[in-house]
């Protein structure tokens, strides 16, 4: 008789035949995205608090100028978006044309270990903007004051990542009516905001702002005047509007960067996005995303110039930061929240509580960027066999990759839980954004060397008819937007004024290199286990990752 064998499975070049995620998201929504990740509240306000520390740089032009320069990153992506729209974004395409172990170590240490980082910051925002002023408008002083301790810090971490978990669960769709949600109502209270500032004049501030600190904060006398005298002692005071120096406003860049560099944010969803493969439909949701808010940008600093004034507004940012490293401490102990101000234009703290409430579905329209775009990234890795099979496991019903976002989540709750209780290791965040930008400016050599290191993809993608003078536009946008990344790196790294420098804290590039080599590590040994179970990496990472 003759007997048969079972022959062993084959070996798949891909975890599975197709990814398992599906397009449920519109271009309109990738737009929602982009506009949340260069977030004019959250972000904006947030990081041009520091540009009173080059009191001579014109923060408008500085603005625009940094609209103009991450113009050419949002066409570069955009390009690298329609020729390979795929989950994982920057690890897919960095893996494909700069090689594997190249993708994975920058991607990886940008897009997971990074963001782990970024939970207290997002937690802070919480608190600054929307925790602290809500309580003192409405008379819950203890609760503004827990949220200032290292219970209430960890607490707000752990707020943070249990409505990040929670929407990026219910799954794409849901997320998307959220984001909408939060748009049209956080739009209507930003016009109240403007309105406020727009009809009233600055004698009414002033008035406004002196009741209120004596109401809400105890402050006596002219807490106005005294702002000014507080912020004057930072090295914040007398700074017009009206000043200008080019090199000092290219010195403000770096700052900006901290909101105005991520309208691609969402660039490692766009295998979920319908139209992705479309270079202007991809290209008008990220650039409508960050010229929006440019342009929302400009009418708030405007209105913030005319009404609140341009001294006070920097005096006050000076005056608080100044005292959180042991300066004087400033009539108003909590940060000078522009959306608290004009809300204080109404005599009625009930508005006021409101305001501050409407305006706070920015930061929960924006939040679920904390982990959304860095799960793709680990299920991508995982897809193409790097990281265990589990970490791409997704939900049969709502499509999210949890596996994924339990990496995300457990080491978050650690970094916050650090951060919260041992204050001196604060110092390991500073360059949070800076290795995103290299994480970008890896992206944006591979973009520019495409054409000939993968000429079989550009060819054959829809930006192949691009060029001028014979270059493929995806070079001269590469290049462009490497010289940009690299002038903010050299900026961070040796320029005092950001506090980042490697001369001023060598903790954080310390950290930052470990991980880098924690990842180095992570793809050797899956190299070498991969390769004993008769699967070649290398191999993977020549071909484009199914659908």
């Amino acid at each position: 008789m003759a007997t048969t064998t079972a022959s062993p499975p084959r070996q798949t070049l891909f975890l599975r035949n197709a990814t398992g995620l599906v397009k449920a998201w519109s271009t309109f929504d990738a737009f929602l995205y982009s506009f949340w990740s260069v977030n004019l509240i959250t972000l904006g306000l947030y990081g041009m608090s520091f540009a009173y520390a080059i009191p001579k740089g014109q923060l408008l032009l500085a603005v625009l100028i940094t609209g103009v320069l991450t113009t050419f990153l949002v066409i570069t992506y955009a390009q690298l978006v329609s020729a390979m729209p795929r989950a994982g974004g920057d690890y897919a395409w960095q893996s494909r044309i700069l090689g594997g172990g190249a993708g994975f170590v920058l991607a990886i240490t940008g897009w997971w270990f990074t963001l782990w980082l970024w939970t207290p910051i997002y937690a802070n925002i919480l608190v600054v903007q929307f925790f602290a002023p809500l309580a003192y408008t409405i008379g819950w002083t203890g609760v503004a004051t827990f949220f200032g301790s290292g219970t209430g810090v960890f607490v707000s971490c752990l707020i943070v990542l249990a409505f990040v978990s929670l929407v990026i669960t219910m799954g794409m769709e849901t997320y998307a009516k959220i984001q909408k949600f939060c748009f049209w109502l956080g739009l209507a209270g930003l016009v109240v905001m403007a309105g406020l500032l727009l009809f009233s004049s600055h004698d009414a501030f002033v008035k406004a702002f002196n009741t209120e600190a004596a109401s809400l904060f105890g402050a006596s006398g002219d807490a106005y005047a005294n702002t000014l005298a507080v912020g004057a002692k930072a090295g914040a005071g007398g700074i017009s509007f009206g000043s200008f120096g080019i090199g000092a406003t290219f010195l403000l860049l770096p700052f900006l960067a901290f909101y105005l560099l991520w309208p691609v944010w969402g660039a490692t969803l766009y295998g979920e996005v319908r139209g992705a493969k479309e270079y202007r439909k991809v290209f008008n949701a990220m650039f409508w995303g960050l010229w929006v808010t440019v342009a929302l940008v400009a009418v708030v600093i405007l209105l913030i110039v005319k009404t609140i004034g341009w001294d006070f507004y920097n005096a006050a940012n000076g005056a608080y930061w100044n005292s959180l490293v042991g300066g004087a401490a400033p009539p108003i102990p909590i940060w000078p929240y522009p959306v608290m101000f004009a809300g204080w234009l109404v005599g009625n703290h009930l508005f006021q509580a409101l305001l501050i409430a409407v305006m706070g579905l920015w930061f929960f329209g924006w939040a679920g960027t904390l982990f959304l775009s860095s799960t793709r990234v680990i299920f991508a890795a995982a897809f193409d066999r790097v990281l265990p099979e589990w970490a791409a496991n997704i939900s049969a019903k709502r499509r999210v990759p949890y596996g994924s976002l339990i990496l995300m989540i457990v080491p978050s709750l650690v970094v916050s839980a650090i951060w919260a209780y041992r204050p001196n290791f604060q110092g390991i965040f500073l360059w949070a954004t800076g290795v995103i930008a290299i994480t970008f400016l890896g992206t944006v050599v591979a973009a520019a060397i495409m054409p000939w290191r993968r000429k079989d993809i550009f060819e054959n993608s829809p930006i192949a008819r691009f060029r001028i003078a014979g270059i493929p536009v995806i070079t001269i946008t590469g290049v462009v937007s490497a010289i940009f990344l690299v002038f903010m790196l050299a900026e961070w790294s040796f320029n005092a004024v950001y506090g980042t420098a490697f001369s001023l804290n060598a903790s954080s590039p310390i950290y930052f290199l470990v991980t880098y080599l924690a990842a180095v590590v992570i793809y050797v040994v899956a190299r070498v286990v991969r390769k004993r179970q008769g699967i070649d990496l290398a191999r993977i990472h020549q071909e484009i990752p199914v659908e």
